[in-house]
């Protein structure tokens, strides 16, 4: 997946209005047509915390990695909310972030495998992480019983988070 990079003239993402924003953002049944793994609540949080991680992407201008099945489903789903998704985007990033699933988008640049697009929403997440805060999205699938889970394996989160500690 790929995002719009920063143009001159945009506002700069602001943390704490991207956290304001994704807490306020109405989740409508229409969301989940297409994402019927449970506790929804679970699926929630981790569709939250995806958005937060977006917003440290935009701000860095990088490519993050989509690590839940389950919650790239209630992704899609808010995306097709589109007034809502538009809103939010403004709202949130000050411009619409866009979805590219593999294969689609700009192919004259090269994003990194997926185990480094990955590492880089590791790295988002220690960025928008709330003191305490556990991410969901590492096994979240597996938690909710999708049948072919994504997720990072925790081995993958340590070795990212302890270069982050030693930069």
């Amino acid at each position: 997946m790929a995002f719009t990079l920063r143009r001159p003239g945009r506002r700069p993402i602001d943390f704490a209005t991207v956290d304001r924003t994704v807490a306020a953002l109405p989740l409508p049944e229409a969301i989940f047509k297409t994402c019927p793994w449970q506790p929804r609540e679970l699926v929630e949080t981790g569709l939250r915390q995806w958005l937060r991680c977006c917003g440290a992407a935009l701000r860095d201008d990088q490519v993050i990695g989509m690590p839940s099945h389950a919650v790239d489903e209630a992704w899609h789903g808010l995306i097709l909310c589109t007034q809502l998704y538009a809103r939010f985007c403004d709202q949130a990033y000050g411009r619409f972030l866009h979805h590219f699933p593999d294969g689609v988008g700009d192919s004259t640049q090269d994003h990194g495998s997926m185990a480094e697009q990955l590492g880089r929403t590791v790295v988002a997440w220690s960025m928008v992480a709330r003191p305490d805060e556990k991410c969901v999205l590492w096994d979240l699938d597996r938690r909710v019983g999708v049948a072919d889970p994504w997720g990072v394996d925790a081995r993958h989160v340590a070795a990212v988070e302890q270069r982050l500690r030693r930069a």
